[in-house]
């Protein structure tokens, strides 16, 4: 500790500085990873893939780039939902007209739209802005267990 020129006590603080890590594409391989989500809860998919496609499973994670890779997500339709939120949950839309809120619960939406509920929990898990955009197009969801990406070999994931 300093005293100042007024007789006042000034504390001199030392500043660390960390380079940001920027990690070029071509050095970067994209894994296919593979979920199949029936009778797993809803939300636990959900948090399992909007993790995999950030990339947080890997040690150069960075929040600011898309180190994700990709994910396919089959019998999204088949999630579970535990207590009552099946007949709950509500998805609201609005057409911008007066009185035009159209309300939906979860078991009206997976009979319209059976990949809905998935895609719209991972979304909101994603970061909002243009990197979350581009995440969200390297996911894939399917209503039921076929997929046309057994080219990519998808590596199963277990939780």
């Amino acid at each position: 500790m300093v005293l100042g020129r007024h007789g006042t006590l000034l504390l001199i603080v030392q500043v660390f500085t960390m380079k940001t890590i920027f990690v070029k594409p071509q050095t970067m391989e994209k894994k296919w990873y593979l979920i199949d989500a029936e009778g797993k809860e809803l939300g636990r998919v959900a948090v399992m893939a909007a993790n995999i496609l950030r990339g947080k499973n890997k040690p150069e994670y960075v929040p600011n780039q898309d180190m994700g890779d990709y994910v396919i997500i089959i019998n999204a339709e088949k999630a579970a939902l535990t207590g009552n939120k099946a007949q709950d949950k509500m998805y609201r839309r609005v057409s911008m007209y007066p009185g035009g809120m159209k309300e939906e619960t979860y078991a009206q939406m997976v009979v319209r739209k059976p990949t809905y509920p998935m895609e719209h929990a991972v979304k909101g898990m994603l970061p909002k802005g243009p990197l979350g955009r581009k995440l969200f197009t390297n996911m894939k969801v399917y209503a039921g267990d076929k997929h046309p990406h057994a080219a990519q070999q998808p590596i199963k994931v277990e939780f």
